[in-house]
């Protein structure tokens, strides 16, 4: 059996180097379950500085879960290619490549209500002339509100935090969070809007998310 998962991130953003204050990430998550304990991983995002066309970053990840448990713990090792191009100045840009080698523990519980869900990752970051190790840490919440479980017709409150910490320079590479309102269509079918801050070392970025989760 196949589970997929797609969600298109269109993310009005307020950016540093650039002249628009609009931009926007699609993303595709996909999950395929092999069997009750083996899945594959993978995943495309696409970030633009403005709307679309002026590309922030590309990232491509991949990896092969194992569920130590049916539904709530699940161990991962996977690989990512990122490609980013930074804004130097006013007008011009630097591309770079990475690619990034990642272990995570995720773990799942449910009260009532409320899902939580806890990611841990730990990331080897090979980039074109450096090399670096990150912690990441990410706690989501999903609390139903029209009935008691996410279901069909579901209204529902989504939010998390996650936090990465580096081995080079500051310790402290950023902090997400994110707070927004779903609505599940069916089983198959969410949509949420949300507002994100990154809070990075110097500076930080708010986004309005629009998010679609689609599982076929």
């Amino acid at each position: 059996m196949k589970k997929w998962i797609i969600i298109l991130a269109l993310l009005p953003a307020f950016s540093f180097s650039q002249e628009s204050n609009l931009g926007n990430w699609f993303m595709y998550l996909g999950n395929k379950k092999l069997n009750t304990n083996w899945n594959i991983h993978n995943e495309v995002q696409y970030r633009n500085y403005n709307a679309i066309g002026d590309m922030e970053q590309l990232l491509l990840r991949t990896g092969i879960g194992y569920n130590l448990s049916p539904n709530n713990n699940n161990i991962l090792l996977g690989y990512g290619f990122i490609r980013s191009e930074n804004y130097i100045s006013a007008t011009d840009k630097a591309g770079n490549n990475e690619h990034r080698i990642f272990q995570q523990f995720i773990t799942r519980q449910s009260f009532s209500r409320v899902s939580l869900q806890h990611r841990y990752r730990f990331e080897q970051r090979f980039l074109e002339n450096d090399f670096k190790l990150r912690f990441r840490y990410f706690l989501s919440v999903n609390i139903a509100i029209t009935k008691p479980t996410i279901e069909k017709n579901t209204l529902y409150l989504s939010a998390y935090n996650e936090i990465f910490v580096q081995s080079k320079e500051n310790l402290y590479d950023r902090n997400r969070l994110y707070a927004g309102l779903g609505y599940a269509i069916n089983k198959d079918f969410r949509i949420e809007l949300g507002y994100m801050n990154q809070l990075f070392n110097q500076g930080s970025r708010d986004q309005i998310n629009i998010i679609g989760l689609i599982n076929f």
